[in-house]
């Protein structure tokens, strides 16, 4: 069924290049780099080129979307990056969760040396200066807004509406830099892939929604049981856990979406999953732990 995903995914290598290109020839003019990441699928949610591209800038990593993730594992998260070297924080930019860390984890862990030195020599007015990266649809419009307290940044839920770059000022004498998403030309792991569509950074135009949905919820069956029961009602799930399309035709009869002949509308069942996963109506789910870490 991995394979049924997606049919027709066309990706943009050029895209990817004119973003890289940007990347690198903005950022001796930043500080540091914010990576925003989708905390239901942190890893997932990172572009592997982008080591390269930032290269030994300092870099927070953060973990957006945090109300709908599973406050446990954002935890273990944070700890398996910071251990790793990294600045972490989670928040949730829509509700605004988490903001007011932001500004202090960036002047005192993220660029307190910066800053001493900054002190030192009498230049300590000067502002901060902080490039945003991510992929599609982790955020990043929103955060820049709620930093910005405006609506500065086109948002829209769906991926890839940031095209340029573009300079915000927000507050507490800091700048931010938002770069166009950035999305790798192909993946080499379908498992990312799969989550990645599973959250929307995957427009859903070229997605088999039956499928994903199908694969999401052996996922969730496996994971977080309780969530589909609760929601779903789906209490016969211990015979077809395994089996995601018998257990999407169990979602559209609980919900009566039958068409004639007392067949189930599974697309209309892998619609409603998709939408009420990723709005949060099952609950604070998280598809990958520290341990699956590639």
């Amino acid at each position: 069924m991995a394979e049924e995903v997606m049919r027709n995914i066309q990706w943009f290598p050029g895209h990817m290049t004119k973003t890289r290109r940007m990347i690198a020839a903005n950022l001796s003019l930043v500080d540091a780099v914010v990576e925003i990441l989708d905390a239901r699928i942190p890893q997932s949610s990172r572009n592997p080129e982008m080591d390269q591209m930032v290269g030994a800038k300092p870099r927070l990593l953060l973990l957006n979307k945090a109300d709908m993730a599973d406050p446990a594992a954002t935890s273990r998260w944070i700890a398996a990056y910071e251990k790793k070297g990294y600045t972490a924080l989670a928040m949730d930019c829509r509700s605004g969760k988490g903001v007011r860390n932001f500004a202090p984890a960036v002047r005192e862990r993220l660029l307190a040396s910066l800053l001493e030195k900054r002190r030192a020599n009498g230049t300590a007015g000067a502002p901060i200066r902080l490039m945003i990266v991510g992929i599609p649809n982790v955020g990043k419009s929103s955060f820049i807004n709620r930093m910005a307290q405006s609506k500065r940044a086109k948002v829209e839920d769906r991926p890839g509406v940031t095209r340029t770059k573009q300079w915000v000022k927000i507050g507490d004498n800091m700048e931010l830099l938002d770069m166009p998403g950035v999305l790798w030309p192909k993946f080499e792991d379908q498992s990312v892939a799969q989550r990645l569509a599973f959250t929307g950074a995957i427009n859903d135009d070229i997605m088999d929604l039956e499928a994903l949905a199908s694969l999401l919820l052996v996922r969730l069956a496996a994971s977080y049981p309780d969530a589909l029961e609760k929601r779903y009602r789906m209490t016969e799930l211990s015979a077809i856990q395994t089996d995601g399309f018998a257990m999407l035709e169990l979602l559209g009869r609980k919900r009566g979406m039958l068409i004639s002949g007392g067949e189930v509308n599974t697309e209309r069942a892998a619609i409603t999953l998709l939408d009420e996963f990723r709005s949060g109506k099952l609950g604070r789910i998280t598809l990958e732990f520290p341990e699956q870490e590639r």
